[in-house]
């Protein structure tokens, strides 16, 4: 399945906003798409307008099908997961249930499980006994690839020349997708920028300004480049698109849900509060990245710092002006 004709019809699991961005850009690269949510109004609701409830003011086109039958998705020649890294697995072992193997399963999670401390192409190998994981991730709003924007992201699968397949069959000329054979760097690169995007969130949050966000960014990325190398990343994953490009997005606009959580726990804010009902995948990615580092003896401050906060252990603007006082290392 390396040749993208191969893969005519593609599955989306999840028909939250990114879910439905998805759907659409795979739509637009001329796929079929069968879109499954859980919900039966939020299928009803796509039938009857052809918008999805998430992603208000932009229509499906009529190649997209909604499904609350996971069923329906045997027809699709690889399988989209758009859910959160924390439900990732539990979706999974229902897919495998009702589906055959031997497809490609792209996560498009953007965090590390925390019971286990694994990564998400991980948790599908394991939960999925015989699918084909790969990883997407990239700086990329749901609204912007609703809207049509100009959006390019990153897409790795262990097999090159899958990953190659898949680009190509998912690429439209607003949404455009470079492939790997790095799916470590790809998914480490989503997961730890969510944590220094919560960091940053907390340092404007505080009126620490823009020197002191882009201090704490600086240096955060320091620390991802540190993590992923130890883990096998390729730099030049990391100074790409799901690594720098991803952080840039995230850590500089508040449509960044992490972001957004940060700015409300500088501004005082509870976790509760500034969870605003579900938290942020940073939040439950910080404490079991810090854990990780400190097992490897990496130096993660920032991820320590956001991980004590969300615990409760420390205060937020203690931890925060604590970071931007400690001295410098040669790499920052």
């Amino acid at each position: 399945m390396t040749n993208p004709e191969h893969f005519g019809t593609i599955g989306v699991v999840g028909a939250g906003a990114y879910g439905a961005a998805l759907a659409l850009a795979a739509a637009r690269a001329g796929r079929q798409v069968l879109l499954w949510a859980r919900d039966g109004a939020t299928v009803a609701a796509i039938d009857e307008t052809r918008i999805a409830p998430r992603l208000p003011g932009v229509a499906l086109p009529e190649n997209v099908s909604a499904t609350t039958e996971r069923g329906a998705l045997a027809a699709a020649d690889a399988i989209l997961v758009t859910v959160p890294t924390q439900s990732l697995r539990q979706v999974c072992e229902g897919l495998a249930q009702a589906l055959p193997a031997g497809r490609p399963v792209i996560s498009a999670a953007k965090g590390i499980e925390q019971t286990t401390g694994l990564f998400a192409t991980q948790v599908v190998a394991q939960a999925w006994p015989g699918s084909i994981p790969v990883i997407l991730s990239g700086p990329s709003f749901a609204a912007d690839i609703g809207r049509g924007l100009p959006t390019a992201v990153t897409l790795a699968a262990e097999d090159p020349e899958l990953a190659q397949a898949l680009a190509e069959a998912l690429s439209s000329p607003a949404f455009r997708i470079y492939h790997s054979a790095d799916p470590r760097g790809v998914e480490i690169g989503g997961a730890a920028k969510n944590v220094l995007a919560i960091a940053a969130g907390i340092a404007i949050g505080l009126g620490y300004g823009e020197s002191a966000r882009a201090a704490l960014v600086a240096r955060g990325f320091a620390e991802l480049r540190r993590f992923g190398e130890a883990h096998g990343a390729q730099g030049e994953t990391l100074m790409g698109l799901s690594g720098l490009g991803d952080v840039v997005l995230s850590c500089a606009s508040a449509q960044s849900r992490n972001f957004a959580f940060g700015l409300a726990l500088g501004q005082g804010r509870s976790v509760a509060e500034a969870s605003v009902g579900a938290l942020a995948e940073g939040a439950f990615t910080a404490s079991v990245l810090a854990r990780m580092a400190k097992a490897r003896g990496i130096e993660m401050p920032i991820a320590e710092a956001v991980a004590a906060i969300i615990a409760g252990g420390s205060g937020v603007r203690e931890a925060v002006t604590g970071l931007l006082a400690r001295p410098l290392r040669a790499e920052l």
